[in-house]
């Protein structure tokens, strides 16, 4: 199929995924009337877990989707939804006691677990960055500047450079600093740290403040320097706090994701030097994450260096960012192979991701493409911001490329 054939499917699965599948599902489906706000767990069978608790991570990142299509595409109930959002996170996440924000809720609203993971902050500050650029609300950025400037106080190791992972409510140290319980209980992660990145990146792009450009650039050094592995050009994933690499697991999705998003953020520092080193560094990391691509048909989720651990599963984030980044890496280096990873990979979502009875995304496939029952269609991890996201990448890159 010729390049140009190839970039119009990726226009149409981008439009078709957005409008067909993605959001129409989180606009009907997951809008929670009885509680407020938005549905904590939805089943694979569409059946509501009402028990189930509200994870900040879901409500940020819903925030941050219907501020973006709205922003595009000027649909008023997108704005509606994320007038929701945004209410619904400053009423009950937020901590009027300590500032920041919950990691999460009870179903009524009051505090379930009240620690202070930087990762979650740095999705607030994501969602704010893009809700004020449609509300253009003062108040709203202001929200986001906060959260960056206690992200500042309370997490940035000023000795040893980088995030500390969590903190109490109070903003103390913490004992238990994990994302999750499959993660290592470590000072500083790759996560984490990418997910700051891709925050002040939003941030910046409102509020063109001289700290937090300076704060961007040491985050695309940081990755640089102690986060991409020189040797395979993998990232690390977990670290001390002297940035000793904790782990022998690499992850074949988070490494295509931060192909690009190292790409945006030093695009909006217009750092011209910096830029042609990400550049280079961004096709390293997409060249490292192309064995992952099982058979030609999706990204396999991670690996480990030391032969003992693949998980031989595909997820539907790592396929999102996957046709983003290397689409991404084909608009860098203008090379083919990297349009057909990407071409190849929407194709494979089209065939056995997406939900085509009850819409959105299934949220993990095996080997064969069929979908594995035992995990939600929406919850804690489960959100539109992956898909809808990618959709949105794709439409923009590809414009740019015919312009």
């Amino acid at each position: 199929m010729k390049e140009q054939n190839k970039l119009n499917y990726l226009v149409e699965f981008a439009n078709r995924q957005l409008f067909t599948y993605i959001m129409p599902f989180w606009r009907k489906d997951a809008v929670d009337h009885e509680q407020g706000g938005f549905y904590a767990h939805i089943n694979h069978d569409m059946s509501i877990d009402h028990n189930a608790v509200k994870g900040l991570i879901l409500n940020a990142r819903i925030l941050w989707t219907f501020s973006a299509v709205y922003k595009n595409f000027q649909n008023e109930q997108d704005q509606e939804l994320a007038q929701r959002a945004y209410n619904y996170i400053k009423a009950f996440f937020f901590d009027t006691a300590y500032r920041g924000y919950f990691w999460s809720l009870h179903q009524d609203g009051s505090p379930a677990e009240t620690k202070k993971q930087i990762y979650a902050q740095a999705f607030v500050i994501y969602a704010l960055s893009e809700y004020y650029k449609v509300t253009n609300d003062s108040n709203v950025l202001n929200e986001a500047i906060d959260t960056f400037l206690l992200i500042e106080k309370k997490s940035f190791d000023t000795k040893k450079n980088g995030y500390i992972e969590a903190c109490t409510q109070e903003w103390k140290e913490i004992d238990d600093l994990r994302l999750s319980p499959k993660d290592m209980n470590e000072k500083k992660s790759m996560n984490t740290h990418l997910h700051v990145l891709e925050a002040y990146t939003n941030l910046y792009t409102a509020w063109k403040d001289p700290l937090l450009k300076k704060q961007l650039e040491n985050l695309i050094e940081i990755f640089l320097q102690h986060i991409i592995n020189p040797g395979d050009n993998h990232l690390e994933l977990f670290f001390d706090e002297d940035w000793n690499s904790k782990s022998t697991l690499f992850s074949y999705g988070h490494d295509i994701e931060a192909s690009w998003l190292l790409h945006e953020a030093a695009l909006v520092t217009k750092n011209k030097s910096l830029i042609r080193t990400v550049e280079e560094a961004s096709l390293n990391i997409a060249r490292a994450a192309e064995p992952g691509i099982y058979r030609n048909k999706a990204l396999l989720y991670e690996d480990d260096r030391s032969g003992r651990h693949k998980d031989h599963e595909f997820e539907w984030w790592a396929q999102a960012e996957a046709v983003v980044g290397f689409l991404n890496a084909f608009v860098i280096a203008d090379k083919n192979a990297y349009l057909d990873y990407a071409f190849s990979i929407a194709h494979f979502i089209e065939e056995h991701f997406v939900d085509k009875k009850h819409g959105e995304w299934f949220f993990r496939v095996d080997l064969e493409g069929k979908p594995i029952t035992s995990h939600e269609k929406a919850g804690f991890w489960k959100c539109p911001y992956h898909n809808a996201r990618a959709c949105l990448e794709i439409l923009h890159r590809i414009k740019k490329l015919k312009s």
